[in-house]
């Protein structure tokens, strides 16, 4: 029986219906945040971003299209593994590697950032090169923080053992020893200014593979438009020049999947939790809709 007047299913975008044979997508929420250092709440992120996303237009003005008829299926949350950061990526390595082995494009949404490891760990089994495209107000580099070599402080570090290379894009916070070692390999916020997003792009461009997996800490955007974080940092990114930068790569680069992490939402202000709704909802036009106005 048809409800009136019903509020829209519980998935992201709030579709109405859902098809995982058919779906190009399949999006994971990974609600974990054990290993945060400053402000926790990010393992709150993925239902604020699914609620927020169900009150949004499907049809796309910017880019002409309703982007949720590429075929975009919610999976059940993945339940949390507390024993250890290195079980918990395993656990979504597994879960990566089965949308993989289904042909689908994993699009996961944190959660802090060490969920970004599982699923580089899934792609490098399946990918012989491709980079790792971070943007992120943090470098997140360390080699060991506070006795972890595993977290959300050392994902890139991580990840550089593991992709053919990564490229990192509006930090603004990084230790020292870091700003020296892998500072050909970021584009530094300071540097940023008065470069147009399709500079910012060639930037990346030329220091990528051609095959990307791209990991959005939301925290590169600036607190302004970007609060919900479990780390701001001031002079940040913002969401157009986010958008612009992505619809940029889309036009020449091959993504291979994609995270958004550390949304940390504060209650009773759900702006920031729609932007991030809006930003995934855009990337995955941008990335799978080719004839859309990018």
């Amino acid at each position: 029986m048809h409800v009136l007047n019903q509020t829209p299913p519980y998935n992201l975008f709030g579709l109405e219906e859902q098809d995982y044979n058919a779906a190009r997508i399949a999006v994971l929420p990974v609600p974990y945040d054990s290993t945060v250092s400053y402000r926790s709440g990010a393992r709150n992120g993925p239902r604020a971003i699914i609620e927020a996303s169900r009150g949004m237009e499907l049809y796309s003005e910017e880019l002409g299209i309703d982007v949720s008829k590429v075929g975009i299926y919610t999976l059940e949350e993945l339940a949390p593994d507390f024993s250890s950061p290195e079980s918990m990526v395993n656990r979504i390595k597994k879960e990566v590697d089965v949308i993989l082995q289904d042909s689908k494009f994993p699009v996961l949404i944190g959660g802090e950032h060490t969920i970004s490891l599982g699923a580089i760990k899934s792609i490098a089994g399946r990918e012989k090169e491709f980079s790792v495209l971070q943007f992120d107000a943090h470098s997140d580099s360390r080699d060991e923080f506070m006795g972890a070599k595993v977290c959300h402080a050392t994902v890139m570090a991580r990840a550089r053992e593991i992709a053919k290379g990564c490229f990192s894009v509006g930090v603004r916070s990084v230790d020292e020893r870091s700003a020296g070692e892998h500072e050909k390999e970021i584009l530094f916020m300071k540097d940023m200014g008065g470069m147009s997003a399709k500079e910012i792009a060639g930037t990346i461009s030329k220091n990528t593979e051609s095959s990307i997996y791209l990991t959005v800490d939301l925290d590169v955007l600036d607190p302004s438009e970007m609060p919900s974080v479990g780390t701001p940092e001031p002079d940040g990114m913002r969401f157009r020049e986010l958008v612009d930068v992505v619809k940029e790569l889309a036009k020449t680069k091959r993504f291979v999947g994609m995270d958004f992490t550390e949304l940390s939402p504060i209650p009773g202000l759900i702006a920031p939790d729609y932007l991030a709704a809006k930003l995934i909802y855009l990337a995955i036009g941008s990335i799978f809709i080719k004839n859309a106005r990018v």
